[in-house]
């Protein structure tokens, strides 16, 4: 039986997410079936599990095949939690996705095509269950602004808004006014939380000779500080805050100034780094979405409104 199902995808640089589903923008691949209970896909003769080692930071992510087995890995997910998919079904998928407001314009119709792919019926299985797709239709939108379009009433009545998500490698920021789009005033940084980490990693090592790992200094931004040296934890917070205000500042000089635009935090750069950021100087008025699949939501958001004006 031919089935449809809708599954939006955010292919983040630190996690992959859909609108149910987070997990690490890693891949492993094998040649053989990996150990038994580890969680795995099948596809054209090659193993694949998830990694915590996370893919380098790729500009363009069609470059290779690893985000699209991602894909699959985020498309299996869903199907796996769906009880109307049933073994012998085709499903036919329609893939809402998002690349950073900067690179849209120049890589929107080069994602559609890599994502869909020959938009014939493909095999593989999850952990042994197989399953049988065809990427019926892929649309890209702009992320952050899917993820503000999850507020939309809300941000439509605010003057002039601007999204900021904290990402693995980079910080994104776009302009709204009245609800619409400013692609005048959309940048990307390469300021994000994975930078922030290898400073403080490098810094610490060097002034005390001392091998933090990511975790350590999430939990000491989480307030976990007991379990840490005092100048270690002291380091790792004057360096937070230091990168949050020159995150802020970087942004004001290409133009948009923080203190005076509504600011909305988006992603899970944001949500970590909050205490710091509701600390600087450089802020006026502001609000979280807090939701860290909120940019997958909102890709399903514009991809049905897209589907409705057809």
């Amino acid at each position: 039986m031919i089935k449809k199902l809708r599954i939006p995808v955010d292919h983040g640089n630190r996690n992959t997410k859909t609108g149910n589903f987070i997990f690490t923008t890693g891949l492993n691949m094998m040649d053989k079936k990996p150990a038994r209970g580890e969680k795995y896909l099948q596809y054209e003769g090659k193993y694949y599990t998830l990694s915590e080692k996370r893919i380098p930071y790729q500009r363009d992510k069609t470059q290779d095949s690893r985000f699209f087995i991602l894909t699959l890995f985020a498309i299996a997910m869903e199907l796996d939690a769906e009880p109307q998919i049933q073994p012998g079904d085709i499903v036919q998928i329609g893939l809402p996705i998002g690349l950073p407001p900067k690179h849209f314009a120049e890589l929107c119709e080069k994602y559609e095509a890599f994502f869909q792919g020959d938009g014939k019926v493909k095999e593989f299985s999850y952990n042994g269950k197989v399953y049988h797709i065809c990427i019926d239709k892929v649309m890209a939108f702009p992320q952050d602004y899917a993820a503000m379009m999850t507020m939309a009433e809300e941000i439509s009545e605010i003057p002039k808004a601007v999204g900021i998500d904290i990402g693995g490698f980079t910080t994104d920021y776009l302009l709204m006014r009245d609800g619409e789009l400013m692609m005048d005033y959309c940048d990307s940084l390469e300021k994000g939380v994975i930078t922030m980490y290898n400073q403080i990693i490098s810094n610490v090592n060097s002034e005390y000779d001392m091998l933090l790992e990511e975790s350590d200094i999430d939990s000491i931004i989480a307030g976990k500080t007991q379990y840490y040296e005092e100048n270690v934890v002291s380091m790792v917070e004057n360096t937070v805050q230091a990168f949050v205000t020159d995150l802020l500042n970087s942004i004001r000089e290409r133009g948009v100034d923080t203190k005076s635009t509504y600011t909305v935090f988006i992603g899970g750069g944001a949500v970590l780094l909050k205490q710091f950021l509701e600390k600087a100087d450089r802020l006026g008025k502001y609000m979280f979405i807090e939701d860290l699949k909120a940019n997958a939501k909102g890709y399903d958001f514009l991809y049905q409104m897209y589907e409705n004006r057809e």
